[in-house]
């Protein structure tokens, strides 16, 4: 087993083992930029960026996904279809350019959630949940997966994982 599969299940793990943690917030928000894209006004996903959603989903499979959030592009929407597929969840639409709105959708559920979003709005995102979102998200990265996990104290530990 590779190392970032250890620390994926390692982290998921922990989720499951979370003490004190409200019935009305999420056990782990997942927030992930949408596949490579083709070019064009609302670009589909390229073929690599439809392998990427795949393995999104068998990241994520065994997480207790409870809730799928997705702006409306083609391309994150489909980034979000094959793990709404295989939970049998609908994916829930959001507005991009109402980040507090969405964080406080989110904070009202419980389980395990997911966010598909943009470079420039994933940064945003995970700072108003009370992560900390690192570096930018360059043009060309696609690989960025962030776990945020409320701790029994209120603080948001992040966790940056990659996908293949």
């Amino acid at each position: 087993m590779s190392t970032f599969r250890r620390l994926l299940c390692a982290a998921l793990a922990a989720v499951s083992l979370l003490p004190g943690l409200a019935a009305a917030e999420p056990s782990a928000i997942f927030l992930v930029r949408h596949g490579e894209k083709l070019a064009g006004q609302d670009p589909d996903l390229t073929p690599r960026g439809h392998e990427r959603a795949r393995h999104v989903a068998a990241i994520l499979h065994r997480a207790g996904i409870t809730a799928i959030f997705s702006t409306r592009t083609a391309r994150t929407r489909q980034t979000a279809a094959p793990l709404a597929q295989q939970t049998g969840l609908t994916v829930q639409l959001y507005d991009p350019l109402a980040p507090r709105a969405l964080v406080e959708q989110v904070r009202k559920l419980s389980g395990a959630v997911v966010v598909v979003g943009h470079s420039n709005t994933l940064p945003e995102l995970v700072t108003l949940f009370g992560g900390a979102p690192g570096t930018d998200i360059a043009d060309d990265e696609f690989d960025r997966l962030y776990q945020l996990l409320p701790g029994a104290d209120g603080k948001i530990r992040t966790i940056l994982l990659g996908t293949p």
